[in-house]
């Protein structure tokens, strides 16, 4: 089992930054570095029978794109994957919002 977890270490820290941002691509003159929000996490355990096991996951939010042009070098933001996160985040920050302040109004 320690040797397992030192090898998962090992793999994860060569995870971090090249995880979040991408190889740069030149297309047409343009510089593009594509950007990502990313977690991973491994979990493992054994029983006092010595039954042991496992797992890990991971997920990856394309975030948007450094592009350069000429000397101009700016973020674009990935507007789908924006929609995607900020519409949930709304909602459930509405319905906490509307809940307190029933709570308050008491």
């Amino acid at each position: 089992m320690p040797n397992l977890a030192i090898e998962l270490g090992k793999q994860s820290a060569s995870l971090g930054v090249s995880a979040a941002y991408g190889e740069q691509q030149d297309v047409d003159g343009v510089r593009i570095i594509p950007v990502a929000l990313t977690w991973h996490g491994y979990g493992g355990g054994e029983d006092a029978a010595g039954d042991s096991g496992g797992g890990g996951g991971g997920v990856a939010i394309p975030l948007g794109a450094y592009v350069r042009r000429g000397d101009d070098l700016r973020f674009e933001p990935n507007l789908v994957s924006l929609i995607a996160v900020a519409v949930p985040f709304v909602l459930v920050a509405g319905r906490v919002l509307t809940r307190v302040i029933r709570a308050l109004k008491k």
